[in-house]
């Protein structure tokens, strides 16, 4: 087995995650706030406010992400 085989499975699960991360509150957020907008006639408002959330709430999820995937690659990083 290829020696930098658990680092390229790290990379592909952080890749994975963290795409996911993004892109799951980008869209969740973008069709609520196109929804609600239509609701209640009020265009771009919801759609921009739910977007900024989005924006936040997920910049501060993969902070936390970022500093557990640091210590799982210090971990790969110790094992040898």
């Amino acid at each position: 087995m290829n020696s930098d085989a658990p680092y390229y499975r790290l990379a592909m699960k952080i890749f994975a995650d963290f795409s996911g991360s993004i892109a799951v509150p980008a869209v969740l957020a973008a069709l609520l706030g196109k929804w609600l907008d239509e609701k209640y006639h009020t265009e771009p408002r919801y759609l921009i406010i739910l977007l900024l959330v989005a924006f936040l709430s997920t910049a501060v999820h993969l902070q936390k992400k970022a500093k557990q995937y640091q210590a799982d690659y210090d971990r790969l990083l110790n094992k040898k």
